[in-house]
């Protein structure tokens, strides 16, 4: 489990490829100690298990599953990719409950200037448009993110000066291509309705009469 709260960049130092699976090599790019060998690490918010660790570089292994829904696939040695460690019990939780499974691949539309922050404009399968709401949380390459605005396709973001530095925003452009987790208490509450959709309207009240409201 992690919060979205990117703790440094890594640079992808080399990959190790098996056929359609991958062994990710990378650099920290702040200090990373102690890190234990089978431990969970985000990588663009898509959760790896440490392989092997020396002095600030990692590897991880990225199955096929994983390579075909994330953008890690599209990574080459010496691009930046966000880092976080698995959440640890009593530690603040700053983001949001992100579990490092990556439902799909957002793409940046836009990019503009919004004071001293960055208003980014995305487009995502509209199969997930009911999971994304306005002021609801989302995390982009495991960043953990206010929504602005959305639609059944798209959802805009603002994004802050410190997020801008800590983390591979400032490289992002018309194009660029994100793994998007959305959070996963809507993904729980449409998995409970599911069954009563084709037999029930979902409107207030009938949010109301099973205890959602």
């Amino acid at each position: 489990m992690f919060t979205g709260i990117i703790q440094g960049q890594g640079r992808l130092t080399a990959i190790q490829r098996s056929g359609q699976e991958r062994v990710l090599a990378i650099r920290a790019l702040f200090t990373l100690e102690d890190i234990v060998i089978g431990e969970s690490i985000a990588v663009n918010g898509a959760c790896l298990t440490v392989e092997s660790s020396t002095d600030g570089c990692l590897t991880a292994y990225a199955s096929a599953e994983t390579l075909g829904r994330t953008n890690l696939s599209l990574l080459r040695p010496e691009d930046p990719v966000n880092l976080e460690r698995a959440l640890a019990i009593g530690q603040r939780l700053g983001g949001h409950l992100v579990s490092g499974h990556v439902d799909c691949l957002a793409t940046v539309q836009s990019v503009r200037d919004a004071g001293r922050s960055l208003l980014v404009r995305l487009a995502f399968p509209a199969d997930y448009g009911e999971l994304v709401i306005p002021k609801g949380s989302v995390a982009l390459d495991g960043i953990s993110l206010t929504v602005n605005a959305c639609g059944d396709d798209f959802l805009e973001v603002n994004v802050i000066p410190e997020t801008r530095r800590s983390t591979t925003i400032a490289s992002w452009a018309p194009g660029t291509r994100v793994n998007m987790e959305v959070d996963m208490i809507g993904k729980y509450v449409r998995r409970m309705l599911a069954p009563r959709r084709e037999d029930a309207r979902l409107d207030e009240n009938f949010l109301r009469e099973h205890g959602f409201l």
